[in-house]
């Protein structure tokens, strides 16, 4: 789809956009699942703080229902995907926190750990020793650990959220 739209910031060329128009664009054609998972990795990829998305004078109200919405705190799309919902239902969440020794992906309320196991950073044996070690520690410290799939996210959600719900339901999240 081609936009033609006055630009937010000055742009060198005529034929070159800025992250932040590419945002914009992104706001208006996508829903907003999809579009925050975009404006997380942009954030991320582009080391754009999530206060200066906020500070930016967006001309549409799904535009700054985003920028309010980034936490710059996703490693990935796939963390994004799992964290958004979550939060829906009103869960504590808390990302890229440190627990053992290494950081988790998400950490729900006080105990539930669900770990997003994209190929970038989990194809090698050797990292998939690691993850099966830092999971063992975490459960001898009391943490419940969920591990999903890049495949098990994107292609079967319904099995994930069931996954989590029921371990919400059984209160796994909670201390004591």
């Amino acid at each position: 789809m081609t936009h033609w739209t006055k630009p937010l910031a000055p742009v060198a060329r005529s034929l070159e956009g800025t992250v932040e128009d590419a945002l914009l664009h992104i706001a208006a054609c996508l829903d907003r699942d999809t579009a925050l998972v975009l404006w997380e990795s942009a954030a991320r990829v582009e080391r754009i703080a999530a206060e200066a998305l906020r500070a930016i004078v967006w001309p549409s109200r799904a535009a700054r229902e985003l920028a309010e919405a980034v936490t710059g705190l996703s490693d990935s799309g796939l963390e994004t995907l799992v964290v958004t919902p979550l939060r829906r239902w009103g869960l504590g969440v808390r990302q890229q926190i440190v627990l053992a020794g290494r950081p988790v992906d998400v950490l729900v309320g006080d105990r539930l750990v669900v770990q997003i196991d994209g190929y970038e950073f989990h194809s090698s044996s050797a990292q998939r020793t690691k993850d099966l070690a830092h999971d063992a520690e975490l459960r001898l410290r009391g943490y419940t650990v969920l591990r999903f799939s890049y495949a098990q996210v994107v292609h079967d959600w319904a099995l994930v959220e069931r996954t989590i719900r029921r371990a919400v339901a059984a209160r796994l999240h909670l201390a004591g």
